[in-house]
């Protein structure tokens, strides 16, 4: 049997760990700033900095952490752990290359165009069309280069971790594609081709998905690599790893619709995603028990390793969020939680605790093997991670406790059946939760700067090892397995066949989740008062997405009685049937407007746009100044028509001609009401188009009796 030589490549995964780090702080700094912003208002300094605005700024965060931070977390994983475990290079130094900085300029990109206001409106999947096809091209760069290794590896089996960082790969592949189907109305504005129903389910299968296979499932590659190496131990179980895997990527897919409970969703796909979010506690506590019990008999160590430490907490954390993930897809559970801050903790228990330390730990480990050298200082690893898991403490419990006690008062009635307690009222006793949850967030990045210090000193007191020589035996073509392995040993020797599996897999829920929504019509019943925006309406629509207001609030009234009498009639799923894309939200900071329209006179929304607190003392909105001097875009008015018609918005033929007429009458009658409350402001300005949108919302179909706020 030949010995060849080759030699590991460690400048991708350096490059990948520093870029990992970079964004890592950025991203966790804006989500402080973020947090600041909800305790304080006027830290938005929406006067001055427009861009920096809450609405704006929190997708900047969310997706820096998600796609920046943990990504390039990935990658560095990947970069280092598939070479060592196939005993061979990375197929080609220049797709890896292309890979990096490619990557790296999607992440400038996202950051610039969202701040800039271009966004799809879709959580965690807001970038516009051009970046969301750049995503995929360099997708496609990452894959084959990984594919490539694969294939030309001198390791027979793939090792766990593989089967995670294939499965992931195929699967973001197919939830990217699918939720970025789009109709570009200009070079940086879209519409989704889904609407309404058919768009929630579609936008939930991709959210919750993007959670399990970018979150998660590549994180727990990361956990089979690099926990057995530090712990300098073999996993615990090779069957429950088989187990753990295809329960995983098989359950998972199916669980979206439960971010949907009580909303418009038809009722079996409800229950659906309930059902198959309790299956996945199973599979994902087994993952949880194969990473601790990899540490048995090494818990002493565990003790005096402040790496160890993190991984441990991390695989706790993960355990912790995959328990309360199928607990909050419980109805009676996720009528508490959903639309609440217990969806912020549970979020971030997964986020800093699980994605967080997991990578810090991975960090601390990696960095003394590329530059050949020990870690600076255990003691300031120690430090990060008591600091890390205070600050983690401090932002969940009061995330908790904000959940449980808005949900108390929401729901509060007087003897007399009566709401006792206006929604400005509530925000008002939460928002010391806010600041103590900004100060958690603080205190972890503290933490993080304080690794920063750690691993820059460990750089530089050692050599950067940029090729590491290494020699193995080639693959052997014909190989016969042994009698005694198992059936996953032969799907191991062929990662194609793996990789099939993988997509046949995951396809199978979102198929039979997704078709039934779209053909059969019963699904989602019509209502014939329910008509299109009008072209004033559709422009302040799109205003109202590009400031980030989903943000914040929710349009999706539910069926109890405390959001009825608060709000107005229940949502039904007829009434979305052209919203491209839907506004159900996901929080609520503010109060829900899916009937807001005509509740309150034109000149309220006017003067509460520029002070919020003037109108509504106490809130925590910013103000939006600049609408009142910005001109609205009526050179997109046809484009964005012509676009509408096309996903199957019924507007006439050739409506396109006189759009901007109806616009400006619409806008003139509004600036005519405004003139009778001593308001003068000239009809092309964005706050009319806002006033609009906002007047419009709800009044398609008929109001059963008063709301109440």
């Amino acid at each position: 049997m030949s010995i060849e030589k080759f030699y590991y490549d460690n400048k991708l995964p350096k490059y990948f760990a520093i870029a990992c780090i970079f964004w890592g702080v950025v991203g966790m700094l804006l989500g402080v700033i973020a947090a600041f912003q909800l305790a304080f208002p006027v830290l938005n300094l929406s006067e001055y900095f427009p861009h920096l605005a809450f609405g704006r700024l929190r997708p900047v965060h969310t997706n820096a952490v998600i796609f920046a931070f943990v990504g390039n977390g990935i990658f560095t994983a990947v970069y280092y752990a598939i070479p060592w475990l196939l005993k061979t290079p990375m197929w080609n130094k220049t797709l890896g290359s292309i890979h990096f900085w490619g990557w790296q300029f999607i992440i400038v990109c996202a950051a610039v165009s969202l701040l800039m206001g271009f966004t799809t409106g879709k959580e965690y999947a807001e970038l516009e069309w051009p970046i969301d096809i750049l995503i995929t091209l360099i997708w496609v760069v990452f894959g084959i280069n990984m594919f490539g290794t694969i294939l030309t590896r001198r390791e027979r089996h793939l090792y766990v971790a593989i089967w995670f960082f294939i499965a992931s790969w195929v699967t973001v592949a197919m939830l990217h594609i699918v939720n970025s189907m789009e109709i570009p109305v200009s070079f940086m504005k879209s519409y989704s081709m889904y609407a309404g129903v058919q768009d929630a389910l579609v936008q939930w299968w991709y959210g919750h998905n993007a959670v399990a296979f970018f979150l998660t499932t590549p994180y727990l590659g990361l956990m089979y690599y690099f926990l057995p190496k530090a712990a300098n131990r073999p996993v615990y179980s090779y069957r429950l790893s088989i187990v753990h895997f295809w329960s995983l990527i098989f359950l998972y897919i199916w669980a979206g619709p439960h971010h949907l409970l009580y909303t418009a969703l038809p009722d079996w796909a409800q229950s659906l995603g309930t059902v198959f979010s309790i299956m996945l506690l199973l599979p994902s506590w087994g993952g949880m028990l194969n990473g601790l019990f990899t540490l048995r008999g090494a818990w002493d160590k565990v003790r005096e390793d402040p790496i160890l430490k993190f991984f441990v907490v991390a695989v706790t954390c993960y355990g912790m969020s995959t328990f309360e993930g199928p607990m909050l897809s419980l109805k009676n559970v996720n009528a508490i939680s959903h639309y609440s801050d217990w969806t912020i903790a549970h979020v971030h228990i997964g986020a800093l605790g699980w994605n967080g330390f997991l990578t810090f730990g991975m960090m601390y480990w990696l960095f003394p093997k590329l530059f050949k050298t020990n870690l600076f200082s255990k003691k300031l690893a120690a430090t990060h991670f008591w600091i890390g898991t205070l600050g983690i403490i401090l932002y969940a419990v009061p995330m908790y406790w904000s959940a449980f006690r808005s949900y108390f008062l929401m729901k509060a009635f007087t003897p007399e059946g009566q709401l006792q307690y206006q929604f400005i009222d509530i925000v008002q006793t939460v928002v010391p939760f806010y600041i103590l949850r900004a100060l958690g967030g603080t205190i972890y990045l503290v933490g993080v700067i304080i690794m920063v210090y750690n691993l820059v000193k460990t750089a530089k007191s050692g050599q950067f090892l940029a090729t590491e020589e290494a020699e193995a035996p080639a693959l052997v073509k014909a190989y016969k397995a042994p009698a005694s392995s198992i059936w996953h040993s032969f799907i191991e020797r062929k990662p194609i066949l793996l990789l099939v599996l993988s997509l046949i897999v995951v396809a199978l829920g979102g198929i039979i989740e997704l078709i039934p929504t779209f053909l059969v019509k019963e699904n989602i019943p019509t209502i014939t008062s329910v008509k299109p925006y009008t072209p004033l309406e559709l422009q302040g629509r799109d205003i109202y997405i590009r400031e980030g207001c989903y943000n914040c609030h929710s349009q999706m009234i539910r069926p109890f009685r405390y959001e009825v009498s608060r709000y107005g009639e229940y949502s039904k799923a007829g009434e979305f049937v052209y919203d491209h894309p839907f506004q159900w939200g996901s929080k609520r900071t503010g109060p829900d407007l899916a009937r807001i329209g005509g509740k309150y006179g034109n000149s309220w929304h006017f003067n509460h746009m520029i002070e919020p607190s003037a109108m509504a003392p106490g809130s925590v909105m910013p103000p939006y100044p600049f609408l009142y001097e910005k001109e609205i875009d009526m050179a997109s008015t046809n484009s964005k028509i012509h676009a509408m018609r096309m996903i199957g918005v019924p507007y006439p033929k050739g409506y396109e001609a006189i759009a901007n007429a109806d616009l400006e009458k619409q806008a003139k009658s509004i600036t005519e009401d405004l003139k009778k409350n001593d308001i003068e402001i000239v009809s092309n300005k964005e706050i009319i188009a806002i006033i609009a949108y906002l007047q419009r919302l709800g009044t398609d179909i008929k109001l059963e009796g008063k709301t109440q706020n």
